[in-house]
């Protein structure tokens, strides 16, 4: 039985590859800033060495776009090379390499640490989830109108797909960097907002709005796309479908 260590593993990723993996029959330990016994801010780095001794595979999911990744991730990879881990799996966002983006630049940032850590490593790249997109609509939807970046299309997945795979990640061998893995449609942003708005029954009028920067031109031109690599099933209708029903 391999023993494994799951950061983040209460957020919304890291929860579900710790079900599969115990439901394998593998030893999962969570590790999260609340999660008892351990409870650790990888930020500070406190407690790290008893949460990672003995441990085969640390899956990395945790992670923020308020920043400190870096230093977080230094802190586990020094913890993990003191207690021999053998190999540390680490999920990154398709397109860090090419949207000049800050937490997009971090992640990236994070890969190389992992990289460079001398121990076995896996990296895989996955678009944005489901989830994350409803969190953004619900936030534009609060005005009567609803303001969209004009132009900028994504290729939604489904967070459960991303799970199955870094859990059938974790129970093999360091592998470097994996396929990367895309939902299974390329969408315009208004589309997606179309289809969010009709599952949730409001009502809103969309405003494309043209924005400025190397950012924005670099998810406009679809620099976090991996449409040769569209292997998500799950559809952003579906999975509106089953969190909101028909609409309201």
């Amino acid at each position: 039985m391999t023993t494994i260590l799951v950061t983040g593993g209460t957020g919304t990723l890291g929860r579900l590859v710790t079900e599969r993996l115990r439901a394998d029959g593998h030893e999962v330990r969570v590790l999260s800033r609340h999660a008892q016994p351990y409870a650790v801010d990888l930020r500070a780095g406190g407690g790290l060495d008893a949460a990672v001794a003995g441990v085969d595979t640390v899956v990395h999911c945790a992670s923020s776009p308020r920043g400190g990744d870096e230093q977080a991730a230094g802190h586990l990879i020094a913890a993990a090379r003191r207690a021999g881990v053998g190999h540390l799996l680490y999920i990154s966002i398709v397109g860090v390499d090419r949207v000049p983006y800050g937490y997009y630049r971090s992640k990236l940032a994070v890969e190389r640490l992992v990289e460079e850590s001398g121990i076995g490593w896996t990296v895989l790249r996955a678009t944005q989830f489901h989830d994350l997109l409803v969190q953004v609509f619900q936030a534009l939807a609060k005005p009567p109108v609803m303001a969209l970046p004009a132009g900028v299309p994504d290729q939604p997945i489904a967070v459960a797909e991303v799970a199955d795979r870094l859990a059938e990640l974790a129970l093999g061998g360091p592998a470097g960097r994996v396929p990367d893995m895309g939902g299974p449609e390329v969408r315009s942003l208004e589309s997606l907002a179309r289809a969010y708005l009709a599952a949730t029954g409001r009502r809103r009028r969309l405003l494309r709005v043209p924005l400025w920067g190397s950012a924005y031109r670099a998810f406009r031109a679809g620099g976090h796309l991996t449409p040769g690599r569209a292997v998500g099933k799950g559809t952003f209708e579906e999975y509106l479908a089953a969190r909101f029903g028909s609409g309201r």
